[in-house]
């Protein structure tokens, strides 16, 4: 079926609700670069929003009325929004679930070090990536350092005007014959990116006897004076090396978004920015944003958590009484959106796509039935009654939408969150943006699309 692009469909006033959406997204895609930082600044329009602490409920034993409006966080990467409807918690919520975690490189737990007087952090890569595309680069360091008294200091190194950058090195063209007949996969090994960092030696009146890492030793100086930690506060840090610079419009037309970290931060902020606009309702309404997703949605803060169930069984417990039974009806009878990105058509490299069912730029929001590689291997797959009731308020609320999977059938495939709520018993299907260059270091995504994904997260907070 062919969809027409949704450009032409919209008013001058629509145009306007576009712009506005998508600055607000942009100024999300460049203070939110890591799971903390999007954590952070969620919780801070949240909270301007009227949001409450769940857990100054649970501690003062308050029982929430329809309408309140609730927050948790988990360990600081993890949040989760609830907009209590004017029904019970067990009969059914229903849920956008998004993930802010992208595709990056690790400093590791002992990374400085010292070679030929050049200084360098040892790095590990998180999520899939094609290692040859973040070569080469101007590159910040974004996370926490964790002290041994308990305090944090936050590290945020290369975004401002002033900043130095850092950067993963490249061979030259010049001496690069036998790397040039490596394949894509070798061409850039993953012991190869290791951050640049320093190349100056501390003055040697400064150096204590016997120090042989003069350069080393400069930039362990340095850290200690800005940021007051020494060597082996690495043991206890999260330091995410990150491209530098801010989300910037794309294209003469400004039709299209070019950052670091849409997927999946685009639908992140779209779920979360259609939440707090999101008035009463009959069935309470939240918002999910989760870690770990590039790479299973494991650990205490990915997904396979029980982070959000006991979350649930603590809001049935609370407006309901405690009830084991109530928190299991509530997670069986939700309805959900998994909000994740999709692959946009790239006429480029048309072959890997079967354009029937790509996810075209312009051509608002993506459902994928389905999603799994190759045979549907490790796919949710979304039965047919739920599509039939999405199409029918996505159509009411005047939402543009597109039905698409990623790729040819035997071209590989991709993965959710979707599949771990679908094992609860609720109805899910995955909803996105499409987004070219996805898992690279700059992702695009077009406005339009960004301001569909929102008009259709609304639409399903109020009326599925």
């Amino acid at each position: 079926m062919d969809r027409k692009s949704v450009w032409s469909s919209y008013t001058p006033e629509a145009l306007e609700e576009l712009q506005n959406l998508n600055e607000k997204y942009k100024d999300f895609l460049t203070k939110g670069k890591t799971e903390r930082e999007c954590v952070r600044y969620a919780l801070d329009l949240a909270t301007e929003c009227g949001y409450e602490d769940l857990n100054e409920y649970i501690k003062s034993g308050r029982k929430p009325a329809p309408g309140a409006k609730l927050y948790a966080v988990g360990m600081n990467k993890m949040l989760v929004l609830f907009r209590l409807g004017t029904e019970p918690v067990s009969s059914g919520m229903n849920i956008l679930g998004a993930h802010i975690d992208s595709p990056r490189l690790d400093v590791k737990q002992n990374p400085l070090y010292e070679t030929e007087e050049m200084a360098y952090l040892d790095t590990h890569y998180y999520g899939g990536i094609k290692k040859y595309q973040w070569v080469a680069l101007p590159m910040a360091i974004h996370g926490v350092v964790a002290k041994k008294d308990g305090s944090l200091v936050d590290i945020t190194i290369g975004e401002d005007a002033g900043d130095p950058v850092f950067v993963f090195t490249d061979l030259l063209i010049h001496l690069a014959q036998q790397q040039m007949k490596k394949d894509g996969a070798t061409v850039v090994e993953g012991e190869k990116l290791d951050l640049l960092i320093g190349n100056r030696p501390l003055d040697k009146t400064e150096l204590k006897e016997k120090e042989k890492s003069a350069v080393k030793a400069n930039v362990l100086s340095i850290l200690k004076s800005k940021y007051d930690i020494e060597e082996e506060d690495f043991l206890s840090a999260e330091l995410e090396i990150v491209p530098a610079g801010c989300a910037r419009d794309c294209g003469l037309d400004r039709s299209m978004i070019m950052s670091y970290g849409q997927d999946d931060r685009v639908c992140a902020y779209t779920s979360l920015q259609a939440m707090l606009d999101v008035e009463e309702t009959e069935r309470t309404s939240c918002c999910l944003l989760v870690d770990k997703e590039e790479i299973g949605s494991v650990g205490a803060t990915g997904m396979h958590s029980r982070f959000f169930e006991n979350i649930v069984a603590e809001l049935i417990a609370l407006t309901e009484g405690e009830s084991n039974l109530k928190a299991r009806r509530a997670m069986q009878n939700s309805r959900m959106l998994s909000s994740d990105v999709s692959a946009a058509y790239d006429p480029l490299y048309a072959d890997v796509f079967e354009k029937r069912s790509a996810a075209l730029m312009g051509k608002g929001i993506s459902f994928n039935k389905f999603t799994g590689a190759r045979g549907k291997s490790g796919s949710n797959d979304a039965n047919a009654e739920y599509l039939g009731r999405l199409r029918r308020v996505m159509d009411d609320a005047d939402v543009h939408f597109q039905i698409t999977e990623l790729g040819k059938v035997d071209a590989g495939g991709g993965g959710t969150i979707a599949y771990i709520m679908g094992n609860y018993g609720m109805e899910v299907i995955d909803s996105g943006v499409a987004v070219l260059n996805m898992h690279a270091p700059f992702e695009i995504s077009s406005k339009a699309d960004v301001y569909e994904a929102y008009k259709c997260y609304k639409a399903f907070l109020i009326n599925m």
